[in-house]
């Protein structure tokens, strides 16, 4: 027999989820008149993208674990809000306690099992504390690169973002898949010389 759940529980957070779609990123949609995309929007596509990009990972992963923490790790935003990948490490810093706490309220709309299911997930993620939580942050971090690759630097550009910062968001993959590595250090360079980014 199935675990016993509070649908209305389960219908709260549901409901709830809607705030993400209004939750604005610094990423550009370069089809849409370059607005910015929001955190709804980036869940699904980099859920899309592990779909596609899975093959390369060199360590096992599982890919519905993968996709359920990206699906899942920018939910807490709907009470954080997102700040920018390359802001200061003082902003960054006090993001991750906003996160937990959101993590706690939103998640806890659940019923307890599930709560504390997703809660693990969103941790293991933030943490990269597995090869499933290390490939999903890996695929958070390279979509933005392919966005801004695709729309003459940006967000990188309008930031003057410095090439060694999106070096280093982009390491997970050194080791993980190093195919993608090596596709990441090539964008990086061809930015570089276009001006996209400061190389410092």
């Amino acid at each position: 027999m199935s675990p016993s759940y509070d649908l209305q529980q389960q219908l709260s957070f549901i409901t709830e989820l809607d705030k993400l779609k209004a939750v604005k990123r610094k990423a550009l949609i370069k089809c849409d008149d370059n607005r910015y995309e929001n955190s709804a929007e980036h869940s699904w596509h980099i859920a899309m993208a592990a779909q596609v990009l899975h093959p390369y990972a060199e360590e096992p992963v599982n890919l519905a674990r993968v996709t359920q923490m990206l699906l899942i790790h920018d939910i807490v935003e709907i009470d954080a809000g997102d700040t920018f990948a390359f802001a200061e490490e003082a902003g960054l810093a006090a993001q991750e306690a906003k996160e937990e706490a959101a993590a706690n309220r939103i998640f806890g709309l659940l019923p307890k099992q599930q709560f504390g299911y997703l809660k693990s997930l969103f941790r293991e993620f933030e943490e990269c504390s597995s090869a499933d939580g290390r490939f999903a942050k890996a695929i958070d971090r390279i979509l933005p690169l392919i966005q801004n690759m695709q729309n003459d630097g940006g967000s990188w550009a309008q930031h003057k973002v410095k090439r060694s910062a999106v070096l280093a968001r982009n390491q997970y993959l050194e080791g993980l898949a190093p195919a993608l590595w090596e596709f990441v250090q090539s964008q990086i360079d061809q930015a570089t010389e276009n001006g996209w980014l400061l190389n410092e």
